[in-house]
């Protein structure tokens, strides 16, 4: 089982979602309350398991509903996700991956221990 953990930043406060083997799978914005970061991860909770996946990296990709993980390329060439709730608002993004399989890994590996983790404060 995964779990969340919520830091302190220069900023605010932020959420790392961590994996069983402990690597960080996704990371959250910077909120300025703790209150506030723990309705993220709620919103992580909720969205992750049922979101679709948006592969924009393809020509004439599908458009899909919110909730949603959006997979794109960065600057780098890198692919990379970012998971929107039903509102459109980005709630949690992912790393840089060279390999597109890869990368939707890393989104199953967000579905599967986003519903059911524990959080921890650091």
């Amino acid at each position: 089982m995964g779990k969340f953990v919520i830091r302190k930043t220069n900023t605010g406060i932020k959420f790392d979602l961590k994996a069983t083997n402990g690597e960080v799978i996704a990371t959250s914005e910077v909120y300025k309350t703790e209150a506030s970061c723990r309705k993220g991860i709620a919103s992580v909770q909720k969205n992750a398991p049922v979101a679709a996946v948006e592969n924009q990296t393809v020509k004439d990709f599908a458009k899909e509903k919110h909730p949603k993980f959006e997979v794109y390329t960065d600057k780098a060439g890198e692919y990379r996700f970012r998971l929107k709730a039903t509102n459109g608002q980005i709630i949690a993004v992912g790393e840089g991956y060279k390999a597109l399989a890869s990368c939707l890994k890393g989104i199953e590996s967000v579905r599967k221990n986003a519903s059911n983790s524990k959080i921890a404060a650091k």
